[in-house]
């Protein structure tokens, strides 16, 4: 539904986000291209490191129990009521459709009880706003790579609201692949940190593993340019750990095996940043995801655009996670397009984002 807005006032937006496993609540002030983060509450589930892994089932089960304590601990900490609210802006694609449903049907019955519009946020899109809230100059045009345990895109941003899919992962996630190769090297899970920590521990590795999906050939057009893949770089990292198995070195060789895995995942996703920011002519280049903390990877970027004179945005740890806050700052831009959400709102699995236009 469609609300014409001409008020130019500074709006308040109280934003959830249940799409995995962390139920988040958060309040944003400000305008679209100037949002101002006034409270962000964040409760992770822990229980799912006990299985390696999310549970749908217990995640849905612990957004129910977390949902209500959240909303009210960030609008205490922001000092605001319900009634100073001008929107709730809440996730309801893509991710777990249990845990989304949770946010979705609160976030209705609390905007029916309180008559406050709902605006609908698209998860990714929220990933895109996240650096924004701590640095303004992370605002388009850029090239922009979203990197987490469920999704890995390249996209081209012009704007915001319009979305040029450039290339996206054909199999596992970049997160995804930290996950499973943690877990090969006896990592806790969720794997990203502790992997990077290990590979930390050695300057180089003598084990190397080649860039998945990068020809030196390669050419815009070809199907392979920007499309990225992971599951035959898993694979390789599999048979490096059963041969240092048999062979007695695991334990001597694990720094090294992560070191070659991150790499050959940090090589990839830069080589294939650069030639988006190249063929786009973009000389700034925007992170989201919990991938996008990776210190080798905002390095590696930053070193390979800096001859071009290009700026890279990550966000801090906090706001690369799943949070309210970065949906909250969507939910300001739609809320400035006069968005508004129809009763018949529901949570959905897997949509587009929402503004994609041919590359």
């Amino acid at each position: 539904m469609i609300v014409a807005n001409t008020d130019p006032r500074d709006r308040v937006i109280l934003g959830i986000e249940t799409s995995c496993d962390e139920t988040s609540a958060a309040v944003v002030s400000g305008t679209p291209s100037h949002p101002v983060l006034r409270s962000l509450v964040i409760l992770s589930q822990d229980v799912h490191r006990l299985f390696g892994g999310v549970v749908p089932e217990i995640a849905s089960r612990q957004h129910l129990t977390g949902i209500v304590p959240t909303v009210r601990a960030a609008l205490a900490e922001a000092n605001v009521t319900l009634r100073d609210l001008d929107a709730i802006a809440v996730t309801h694609a893509p991710g777990l459709v249990g845990a989304l449903l949770v946010g979705t049907s609160y976030a209705k019955a609390l905007g029916y009880a309180s008559d406050v519009p709902v605006l609908p946020v698209h998860h990714l899109e929220g990933h895109l706003f996240a650096t924004l809230l701590e640095q303004p100059d992370a605002a388009p045009p850029f090239t922009a790579l979203l990197v987490s345990g469920g999704h890995t895109l390249l996209l081209d941003v012009p704007e915001w609201g319009t979305y040029r899919l450039l290339g996206q992962t054909r199999d596992d996630a970049a997160g995804e692949a930290f996950d499973k190769v943690a877990k090969l090297l006896g990592l806790p899970y969720p794997g990203g940190r502790p992997l990077e920590e290990l590979a930390r521990t050695v300057t180089s590795s003598t084990i190397r593993f080649a860039l998945p999906m990068v020809r030196k050939n390669a050419e815009p057009g070809d199907e392979d340019y920007y499309d990225l893949s992971f599951s035959g770089l898993k694979t390789a990292a599999l048979h490096a750990v059963r041969k240092a198995e048999q062979g007695g070195s695991f334990d001597a060789q694990r720094a090294e095996i992560a070191r070659a895995f991150q790499d050959a995942v940090v090589g990839t996703l830069v080589t294939k940043v650069e030639r988006a920011a190249r063929q786009y002519r973009r000389s700034r280049v925007v992170l989201g995801g919990g991938v996008a903390c990776n210190v080798a990877l905002v390095q590696g970027i930053r070193e390979r655009l800096a001859a071009r004179g290009g700026s890279v945005f990550a966000p801090s740890p906090r706001l690369a996670t799943d949070n309210a806050a970065m949906i909250a700052a969507a939910g300001l831009f739609r809320f400035d397009l006069g968005e508004r959400a129809a009763p018949s709102l529901t949570a959905q699995a897997s949509l587009p984002i929402p503004g994609l236009v041919p590359a």
